[in-house]
C-alpha cells in the first residue's frame, strides 16, 4: 500500500482536478502513459484487473443476449478497408504498412473497427434465412492515428478495445433487435451506477455511401425501432456513420458532464459491399441487414469515465482489491492469510496487510487506494473466527469470517 496522498487533503477533496482519471490512475496505481508509446496506455495489475472485470461483465451479458464471441484480425489488406469505404473515411488516421513478403510491396492497415472483420466470418458459408438473426461480438482491439493535439487520457487515445457487436438480420427483424439491445443497454448502465441516458437520432452525413433512397429507408426503420422501444431522442442533422444512420447513448456522470458511450447504427450498405448474402425463403439471394452496437464504445474511455464518475471509489463488484485483510498485530498474521485465502477461493479479489504498522494506517492506506471493504483481526477476532469489517464509508460491523462470503455476493459480484 502507498502512503496517504497529500493531494488528498479534506481542504482539496472539492477540487476538480484531484478526480481527474489521470490523477486517479496515478494515486490507484492503475496505469501509465509515456513518451515512447503516444496514445497507449500502460495497465498495472490493479489497472488491468479492473479492465478485466469489466470485460467479463460485458462478456457475460453478451452471451446472455445471444451473441457469439469472435476475434478478427488487427491486421488486414488495405484493399479490404477500400471496399468497405473504411478508407476513404478514416484515410488520415490509419496506420498503413506494406509486406514485402506478401508480394508486390503489398499494402496492410491496422484495424480503426472491427466491422468489415465481422462481415468477412458471416460471408465464410452459405447463409440461410432461418440463421438470421445472426450475433457476434468482440473485444476489438483498435488503432487510430489521433493528432498529438487531441490525446487525453484514456478519454482519446490511439490503441484502444471497442466492444464491438454486429448483428445480420432481415428488415423485418429490426424492430425487435434494436428494441433487445435497448433493453440490456439499460440494465447494463444501471449496474454501472449511471442513471437513464439521453439518447440521439443522428442522420445521414454530407459525405456517405448508398443513395438516397437507401437512406430514407435506413432512417425510417431505425426510428420507428427506437420509438417502440421507448427511445425518446433528440435529432443530430448530418452525425451519422457513412454507412447508416445511428442512435447515440450519452450518460451523465456525477459531475453533470455527458459523454458519448453506446451506439445502435442501421446499416444496408456494408453488406452489399462486402459481398454478404443470405438465401430467403424464395431460394434468392439478397443481403441483410447489419446493425452496429456498442455498449460501452472505447473500454478504456469508460474506464476513465467511470473513475471520474466514482472519483475513485469504485463499487464494491468494480474494485480491484474488493477486500483487505488486516492484522492489528503479528501474533494474527497466520490468521489473516488464512482468511484472505478462504475468500479468495470464493472468488473475491483479496489483499494482505500484515506489517508490523499501525491500523488506523493501514485502514486508512486502503481506503486511500480505493478498497472498499477493511476486515480487521486482532486477539479477540481470531479467537472468534471472526472479522471486524471497515467500510470507506464508517460502517463497521463483526462477523464470522465463514459468513463474510455470503452476505457480500450479491453486491460483489455482477
Amino acid at each position: 500500500m502507498n502512503s496517504l496522498n497529500p493531494e488528498l487533503r479534506p481542504d482539496r477533496l472539492q477540487d476538480p482536478d484531484v478526480y481527474d482519471h489521470r490523477v486517479l490512475g496515478t494515486r490507484l496505481d492503475l496505469f501509465h502513459q509515456q513518451e515512447e508509446g503516444p496514445g497507449m496506455v500502460f495497465w498495472h495489475p490493479r489497472g488491468w484487473a479492473l479492465y478485466r472485470v469489466i470485460e467479463d461483465y460485458i462478456r457475460r451479458r453478451m452471451r446472455e443476449a445471444g451473441f457469439a464471441e469472435i476475434r478478427t484480425p488487427q491486421l488486414l489488406s488495405y484493399s479490404l478497408w477500400e471496399q468497405s469505404g473504411h478508407a476513404d473515411k478514416f484515410a488520415n488516421e490509419m496506420y498503413r504498412l506494406s509486406s514485402h513478403s506478401s508480394g508486390a510491396n503489398r499494402p496492410f492497415a491496422l484495424k480503426p473497427m472491427s466491422c468489415p472483420g465481422h462481415v468477412q466470418v458471416f460471408n465464410k458459408g452459405l447463409r440461410s434465412v432461418h440463421d438470421l438473426p445472426l450475433r457476434y461480438c468482440e473485444f476489438g482491439a483498435c488503432h487510430r492515428d489521433e493528432p498529438s493535439g487531441a490525446l487525453q487520457g484514456l478519454m482519446r487515445t490511439r490503441s484502444f478495445t471497442q466492444d464491438d457487436a454486429h448483428i445480420f438480420c432481415t428488415e423485418e427483424q429490426v424492430e425487435e433487435e434494436v428494441q433487445r439491445f435497448c433493453e440490456l443497454l439499460r440494465g447494463i448502465y444501471s449496474d454501472f451506477g449511471f442513471g437513464a441516458p439521453l439518447v440521439f437520432f443522428s442522420t445521414r452525413p454530407a459525405k456517405r455511401a448508398g443513395d438516397d433512397a437507401t437512406w430514407d429507408r435506413a432512417e425510417a426503420a431505425l426510428a420507428f425501432a427506437a420509438r417502440k422501444a421507448g427511445l425518446d431522442f433528440a435529432i443530430r442533422n448530418g452525425e451519422g456513420a457513412f454507412y447508416g444512420p445511428k442512435l447515440e447513448f450519452h450518460l451523465r456522470d456525477s459531475h453533470g458532464r455527458s459523454w458519448q458511450c453506446g451506439t445502435v447504427q442501421l446499416d444496408f450498405v456494408l453488406p452489399e459491399r462486402l459481398e454478404a448474402s443470405y438465401v430467403g425463403s424464395d431460394s434468392q439471394r439478397r443481403p441483410p441487414v447489419l446493425i452496429h452496437h456498442a455498449v460501452l464504445g472505447s473500454l478504456e474511455r469508460f474506464i476513465g469515465m467511470l473513475l471520474e464518475h466514482h472519483r475513485g471509489a469504485l463499487p464494491l463488484w468494480l474494485a480491484p482489491e474488493q477486500v483487505l485483510l488486516a492484522s492489528i498485530g503479528p501474533e494474527q498474521v497466520g490468521y489473516v492469510r488464512k482468511a484472505a485465502a478462504v475468500l479468495g477461493r470464493e472468488g473475491y479479489r483479496v489483499a494482505v496487510d500484515d506489517r508490523r504498522e499501525r491500523l488506523s494506517r493501514k485502514i486508512a492506506e486502503a481506503h486511500d487506494q480505493g478498497v472498499p471493504l477493511v476486515a480487521v483481526a486482532g486477539e479477540r477476532e481470531m479467537e472468534r473466527g471472526s472479522v471486524s469489517l471497515r467500510w470507506r464509508n464508517g460502517r463497521q460491523e463483526e462477523m464470522p469470517l465463514a459468513e463474510v462470503g455470503r452476505r457480500f455476493r450479491a453486491e460483489a459480484f455482477r
